[in-house]
């Protein structure tokens, strides 16, 4: 962290307890760079997450009002946090599990009423903090602590859901990486300042429990090949037209 960041963070907590090669302290650092180049005031924000690795990122990292609530829910405690005090900027920071499996209702609710909160997705493809289990984004084939042959399930498209739920509505959908660190900021600061909705996911690696379960050679390597299996999206409906297999299809589709 540079020094114009510090004060974001609640020093005390560092060093982080993400592991080695993990992507979160990236999304993390980007996360805080997008809030300091808007100049927002931090003091106007609540963070709110809910159970994983990615839930670490806010909650007890940085330096504002944060919450750290029970799996899945914390779509719902941003959405009580928002209509009670609408002038609050509240920000969803969780996993893929989190939101997507046992938060998938309040996920999809939250698209399709347009509510006015910022949902960025840290997705590692897997539960990293509970073991390894499979989860609704698990690529088919891959293998994981309950699926020890490879995965059998499709995987869901996660901006694909979002906008099937808030078709309709005004929102913001993105994708990319923590590969693409400049990119990154990027969408985030578009999240944070669009009025109504906005959904951003974040591709970042688990070597941990995703790596070595899939042969992937180092933290490092991991994170390279976001690289390599990145295809970049030129119009919003290549979304629903994309069908490359352990390709990441990555760009703003709304």
């Amino acid at each position: 962290m540079n020094n114009n960041l510090n004060k974001y963070i609640r020093p005390e907590v560092f060093p982080t307890p993400f592991c080695r090669g993990c992507g979160h302290g990236i999304l993390m650092g980007s996360i805080l760079r997008a809030i300091d180049e808007l100049k927002l005031d931090i003091d106007q924000m609540v963070f709110v997450s809910g159970i994983g690795c990615a839930a670490w990122i806010p909650s007890p990292h940085f330096a504002a009002d944060t919450l750290h609530t029970t799996h899945g829910r914390p779509v719902a405690f941003a959405t009580g946090i928002k209509l009670f005090n609408p002038k609050l900027k509240v920000v969803v920071i969780s996993g893929d599990g989190d939101l997507s499996a046992i938060g998938g209702n309040h996920l999809i609710h939250a698209a399709r009423r347009n509510i006015d909160l910022t949902v960025i997705c840290a997705n590692n493809n897997i539960y990293g903090m509970t073991g390894g289990q499979m989860a609704p984004t698990t690529p088919t084939g891959a293998r994981v602590s309950t699926a020890p042959d490879g995965s059998t399930e499709p995987a869901f498209d996660l901006c694909k859901l979002v906008w099937g739920a808030g078709s309709e509505s005004d929102s913001y959908i993105a994708r990319t990486t923590v590969f693409h660190a400049r990119e990154l900021i990027k969408y985030i600061k578009k999240a944070l300042t669009h009025q109504g909705f906005s959904f951003l996911e974040a591709v970042s690696p688990c070597f941990t429990q995703f790596g070595r379960r899939n042969q992937a050679e180092t933290p490092a390597r991991m994170i390279l090949d976001l690289k390599k299996m990145s295809v970049r999206a030129k119009k919003a409906d290549e979304l629903f037209k994309f069908k490359e297999k352990r390709k990441i299809l990555i760009g703003e589709f709304k």
